[in-house]
């Protein structure tokens, strides 16, 4: 079959690939435990669900304006002023199916074939791809000291006359490290002055462990909504556990936001309106849902510090937000997609290879899911990787063996 180049290019997104896996694993009935998904094991908010089912009741599941409903915008212009401290209009919003799609919207509506973006391993899996399919170059930059944190001496050669934007993802996912203030201040400064614009992706900024605060980048701009190459994305996927609702945002200028507006009226109309409307109960609502999910995730990530602290030969950077970790797993294999299938194979634990993420020889585990999930799953790796771990486990009712080390 003839396909498009491009299209043929584009790899397959490995966490929901391997989602799949372990879905299909659990229906065989095989004992998985899944320290891969990006996903908490919490509730949607009650006011997402009752403004929902309000909209059901009614039967009025029409189209809506492209660029969301009014009374959403209203909830997200309130956000940004409560977040951010940044007054915006309704001009300055659009509304998209999860922040990905606000994300390739804007990547689509700034690039031309060959400008260059821009990201900081590790970096989330899906930037490159995204950059690439909208004929954009990403250019990785990896901290050389190894923290997971960039420094403008990382960054300032990496810059060229082709860079179009710069993504910021912090804290970050997969590795949890929130950026320093002063980093994103010199970022903001650097990008003004270069007429670069910084795409901050917030997706988790308000999860957020040991008392830290994401700062505002608006902080560090003394120019308006429409003057600022600031562009700042997020979601409701993350900060209320709302992953199956997809609703996403971006705040930038009239302009940016009118193209962007083109474009996702060419290609999904619009995004639905029962799912918009979950989305403006969850804004609106008691907001003690998010501190819930936030304590929760920190209680679990301190967890999976203690399990993998007691784990030979392997490093860890101590998380400060998100749902995930990035152990260097090098000790062990510096091969993380060999280590990744071996791990699913023997162990029965999902994880995601670093080298998705820029980093090869780590593997990304996440803590949004259960404390005996996080304890069952580090077990298990110790056991398969570990030979100063004991030489028999139990996963399920089954009794195995390590007869490889």
């Amino acid at each position: 079959m003839s396909v498009s180049k491009l299209a043929a290019s584009i790899a397959e997104s490995p966490t929901l690939r391997l989602n799949e896996e372990a879905a299909r694993l659990r229906d065989k009935g095989e004992a998985v435990v899944h320290l891969g998904a990006g996903e908490p094991k919490n509730k949607a908010p009650i006011n997402a669900i009752l403004s929902a089912a309000a909209k059901l009741n009614a039967g009025d599941i029409k189209y809506t304006p492209t660029d969301g409903i009014p009374s959403l915008k209203k909830a997200l212009i309130r956000y940004t002023e409560e977040q951010y401290n940044k007054v915006v209009g309704y001009d300055n919003i659009i509304v998209s199916q999860g922040a990905k799609q606000a994300l390739f919207n804007l990547l689509f509506a700034l690039l031309n074939p060959q400008d260059e973006v821009v990201i900081f391993a590790p970096y989330w899996v899906s930037y490159p791809e995204m950059i690439k399919m909208v004929y954009g170059v990403p250019v990785v930059v990896t901290p050389e000291d190894g923290s997971f944190h960039p420094t403008m001496e990382d960054l300032e050669p990496a810059v060229s006359s082709y860079t179009k934007a710069i993504i910021v993802n912090s804290p970050n996912n997969p590795s949890g490290v929130m950026y320093r203030p002063q980093f994103i201040g010199q970022l903001v400064e650097y990008c003004e002055k270069k007429g670069i614009y910084l795409i901050m992706d917030d997706i988790y900024s308000r999860l957020v462990f040991d008392g830290k605060a994401a700062v505002s980048p608006y902080a560090y701009s003394p120019k308006d909504i429409e003057s600022t190459k600031i562009i700042t994305i997020n979601g409701i996927s993350k900060l209320y556990g709302m992953t199956g609702f997809r609703i996403g945002w971006a705040v930038a200028n009239k302009e940016l936001v009118s193209i962007m507006t083109n474009v996702q009226a060419q290609t999904t109309s619009c995004t639905s309106v029962l799912l918009q409307a979950a989305a403006e109960g969850a804004l609106t609502g008691i907001q003690s849902a998010v501190e819930t999910l936030r304590m929760t995730l920190e209680n679990n990530r301190n967890v999976m510090m203690q399990e993998l602290g007691s784990f030979t030969g392997v490093k860890t950077v101590k998380p400060d937000g998100t749902y995930y970790c990035l152990p260097d797993f090098r000790a062990y294999n510096k091969n993380s997609v060999e280590l990744s299938q071996f791990l699913l194979k023997k162990a029965l634990v999902v994880t995601v290879p670093g080298k998705e993420f820029g980093m090869e020889g780590y593997l990304r585990l996440s803590y949004a899911t259960t404390v005996k999930d996080v304890k069952q799953g580090v077990e298990r790796i110790k056991w398969a990787l570990d030979p100063s771990s004991p030489n028999e486990i139990y996963i399920g009712e089954r009794k195995l063996v390590r007869d490889w080390l």
